[in-house]
């Protein structure tokens, strides 16, 4: 990481009190710029363009981290406001960042972005060739907005936007809450709770067949400064780690490390998401250097640790 380019930099990063966020704002700090500005949901609602228009003032870069997201059962209760929200706040602070001559505007989007059924791995030119899985379309073509009107603002604005497409993302600090959280913060609390309670079995959402592909939070981080210093190209980007594990080996690997005794028991009532998912990273080691370093398990272990030290 390069800590020249920072300097004299005023960075706002939007959604930095979150799970990502802050570990990114820790990461950042560490390179000294001149100011870190946040946003939080609960001071800022980014919706308003008024209140993007006073966020992005003296501002050099723009990291675009805030979102409402969730799993696929939240996905399912607010399909309306995933799409609204996301949309706006995408919309909105991309176009006021534009107007203040913001010099480099980062867009996170999200692997729920690609189509259902996408050739494995998941390449950055197949983003185009479906519609996205059912239970999370509303929210991931909301993020994909950022990438269209990041490329027509560079070419109307010669606005410089690069767009992230993260995998599933975990780690310290996760959202553990069961009405909003991802697949791995979700087991890891079920799997916690349950031998605390001695309860004999846990039941997991759909038929555990699908693979899914996670990348640890702390090379997320390194990524995204990676892509902020070094890449100025106008297409996107995956982020991840290249593996995939099916949702069983997931659980089964969760009871393990959690020392829970009892029974899984898989709800095939309940959906189960996109069928599998595994990213090309070849674009992020070519354009900037990126590859993931912390080994599945290894990160797995220190969620956990965090979980039930903090809980």
């Amino acid at each position: 990481m390069d800590k020249k380019f920072w300097q004299n930099k005023r960075v706002l990063v939007t959604g930095g009190a979150g799970f990502l966020g802050s570990h990114l704002v820790a990461e950042i700090e560490k390179l000294e710029p001149r100011e870190i500005r946040v946003t939080r949901s609960k001071t800022h609602d980014l919706r308003d363009p008024d209140v993007c228009a006073e966020v992005v003032k003296n501002i050099d870069i723009v990291i675009h981290l805030a979102a409402n997201v969730g799993g696929i059962g939240y996905n399912q209760e607010y399909p309306g406001t995933l799409f609204y929200d996301n949309l706006a706040m995408g919309v909105h602070l991309m176009e006021e960042a534009r107007k203040a001559d913001v010099e480099k505007f980062v867009a996170l989007g999200t692997i729920c972005a690609y189509p259902k059924y996408t050739q494995v791995p998941f390449k950055e030119d197949d983003l185009w060739m479906g519609y996205p899985e059912e239970t999370n379309a509303p929210y991931g073509l909301a993020k994909k907005m950022l990438l269209v009107q990041g490329q027509a603002y560079r070419q109307q604005y010669d606005f410089n936007t690069i767009y992230l497409l993260p995998v599933n993302l975990y780690g310290p600090g996760d959202n553990f809450d069961p009405q909003s959280s991802h697949v791995i913060p979700a087991l890891v609390r079920k799997f916690v709770n349950a031998r605390e309670n001695n309860e004999p079995e846990v039941e997991i959402w759909g038929t555990g067949t699908p693979t899914r592909e996670f990348l640890y939070v702390e090379d997320a981080v390194r990524a995204i400064i990676l892509a902020t210093e070094n890449y100025d190209d106008p297409e996107p980007v995956n982020l991840g780690a290249s593996f995939e594990i099916s949702i069983k080996e997931l659980a089964e690997l969760i009871s393990k490390l959690t020392n829970y005794q009892g029974k899984i028991v898989f709800n095939t009532d309940k959906p189960d998401g996109q069928p599998r998912r595994k990213l090309d990273v070849s674009r992020a080691k070519k354009e900037f250097g990126f590859e993931a370093e912390v080994k599945f398990e290894e990160g797995l272990k220190k969620t956990i640790e965090w979980y039930e030290t903090n809980n």
